[in-house]
């Protein structure tokens, strides 16, 4: 299980950093008017200058990724409910996202911000697992499906 997760964050790092570039040219591709924003006018001058607020937007991205990351070997806990993994996924994930959106001012510093922020982190954390869920779920149906033909064709 160590391993599994050691790897998983070694490669969590570089993918959090990518996730985060494609996020920015996504925001920036619809508020920009056809610039490239690589992070929030709040974090460069907060930061001094762009380069290192967009460096520090790179190192949190990392360590999101190697959260995020390190963290999915809790789905491959069988002896667990499907709710205690995603009780204990979520608690972790959130521990990890929110001050991480907090310190690269992806919120609002307030209670309300930090509210809407997690109101929007739960829900597309929701619709995800909803997606993960029914994915999941049809391929036991497609397995369980060749199971029994299979079955069927031995027993003829």
């Amino acid at each position: 299980m160590k391993k599994k997760i050691v790897k998983r964050s070694l490669l969590g790092f570089p993918l959090g950093i990518t996730m985060g570039y494609f996020i920015t040219i996504l925001i920036s591709l619809g508020w920009a008017d056809g610039y490239y924003s690589p992070c929030v006018p709040e974090l460069i001058s907060i930061m001094g200058n762009e380069i290192n607020a967009v460096i520090l937007q790179t190192i949190l991205c990392g360590i999101l990724g190697v959260g995020f990351a390190a963290s999915s070997v809790i789905w491959e806990m069988d002896s667990w409910s499907i709710v205690k993994q995603t009780g204990i996924y979520f608690s972790i994930i959130s521990v990890i996202m929110l001050p991480i959106a907090y310190f690269a001012y992806w919120m609002e510093h307030s209670i309300v911000g930090f509210l809407i922020y997690f109101g929007i982190f739960a829900f597309i954390f929701v619709v995800i697992w909803i997606i993960q869920f029914g994915i999941g779920r049809y391929n036991v149906r497609k397995m369980n499906e060749k199971l029994f033909q299979t079955k069927d064709h031995r027993n003829e």
